[in-house]
C-alpha cells in the first residue's frame, strides 16, 4: 500500500519489527536510529529499549528500570561517539546512555529552577541537544516548563509555564533544536495547545506554527523536511518553511473511537494511524513510526 504524494510517497509496511518468541513490547514511546541503521524503540517493557537491524530482525535490548516509565528518546552525536538520551516521567529523571545501555548520568528535578515543591511534580517527557552541547527538558507532564543545562549539566534557566498565551505551554510534549534555518531555534510541541512553539535557544518566543497541527507529539528533522507525530492519527511533514506539504496515514477522528488509543488489532488499518507518538528516518529515507497503543506498534514507510 502506498501513501503520501509527490517526493513524499512511502511504501507502507507492516509487521517490520520482528521479536523473538515470548517477547512482548509495551506502549511505544520514543524511536531513534543510529549511524549504523539500527533502531532503538523506547517502550514500557522490561526490554525497555528494543534494538532493531533496518530489516527488522532483533538485535537485543536492555534498560529495565524505564519499564513503567520509558517515553522520550534522543540520538546525540557527540565528539564522534552516539548517545541516547531518555525520558522518564514516572520516575521524574532524564538519563544519558551509552548505545549497549551504560548509564553515564541521571538527573531528577532540577530544584535550581525554584518551580517544584515536590518530586511529583515533575514529569519530563523528553530531551533535545543543542550544538552546543547545551540540553533541554521539558516537562510535559509536570508543570509546562522548559530546562535549559549546560554541557555539564548546570541548571541554565527555564521558560514557559503553564498557560495559552505565546511563550507559555500546556503540556510541552516533545522538543528539537532545529537547524533548517541559518541561526538554529527550539521547537517545542505545546500539545495541550495544538501549535509549535517556536523559541530562540535562550527561550524567548519567536512565533508558533498550527497549521495541520492537531495534537503534535514530537519531531525529527531530515534535510529540509520536518516530520511531526501527531497524536491525533496521523504524521505531518513539515518544509523548511514550516508549511505542510504532506499528512501521512490520516485516519480522521480516530480519536473519538471507542477504546481510542487501544483499539483491537481487528481495527488498526494499514494505511491509517492511531496515535503516532515519535518518529525518525533511517539513511535510506525510510521512516519509522512508533504510536501510542497498548502492545505497541511500529510501522516503517518505505520511500518510493
Amino acid at each position: 500500500m502506498r501513501i503520501g504524494e509527490g517526493a513524499h510517497t512511502y511504501v507502507w509496511t507492516d509487521g517490520w519489527a520482528r521479536l523473538p518468541a515470548g517477547l512482548r513490547l509495551g506502549l511505544t514511546h520514543g524511536v531513534v536510529v543510529d549511524a549504523r541503521d539500527h533502531v532503538y524503540i523506547h517502550n514500557r517493557s522490561r526490554d525497555a529499549v528494543a534494538i532493531f537491524d533496518r530489516e527488522g530482525a532483533f538485535l537485543g535490548s536492555w534498560g529495565e528500570e524505564f519499564a513503567a516509565g520509558a517515553h522520550g528518546l534522543y540520538l546525540s552525536r557527540e565528539g564522534g561517539e552516539e548517545y541516547l538520551y531518555l525520558a522518564d516521567p514516572v520516575r521524574h529523571l532524564v538519563a544519558k546512555a551509552t548505545l549497549d545501555g551504560r548509564i553515564l548520568w541521571r538527573r531528577g528535578v532540577p530544584q535550581e529552577a525554584g518551580i517544584y515543591s515536590n518530586e511529583a511534580e515533575y514529569r519530563p517527557t523528553d530531551v533535545t541537544v543543542a550544538p552546543s552541547g547545551d540540553m533541554y527538558v521539558c516537562d510535559g507532564y509536570g508543570q509546562s516548563w522548559v530546562h535549559r543545562f549546560d554541557a555539564q549539566g548546570r541548571w541554565l534557566r527555564s521558560f514557559g509555564g503553564k498557560g495559552a498565551e505565546l511563550g507559555r505551554l500546556d503540556c510541552p510534549h516533545g522538543i528539537w533544536v532545529d537547524t533548517r534555518t541559518p541561526a538554529p531555534v527550539l521547537l517545542v510541541a505545546d500539545r495541550g495547545n495544538r501549535r509549535i512553539q517556536v523559541f530562540t535557544l535562550e527561550g524567548d518566543s519567536l512565533g508558533c506554527v498550527t497549521e495541520g497541527m492537531r495534537q503534535p507529539c514530537c519531531f525529527y528533522q531530515h534535510g529540509d523536511d520536518l516530520i511531526v507525530p501527531d497524536l491525533h492519527g496521523r504524521v505531518a511533514v513539515l518544509s523548511r518553511e514550516n508549511r505542510v506539504v504532506a499528512l501521512l496515514g490520516d485516519d480522521p477522528g480516530v480519536w473519538e473511537r471507542p477504546g481510542w488509543p487501544n483499539l483491537p488489532e481487528s481495527e488498526r488499518r494499514a494505511g491509517q494511524f492511531i496515535a503516532p507518538h515519535a518518529a525518525c528516518v533511517d539513511s535510506r529515507g525510510d521512516l519509522l513510526v512508533v504510536e501510542w497503543v497498548a502492545g505497541g506498534r511500529v510501522t516503517k514507510l518505505v520511500r518510493v
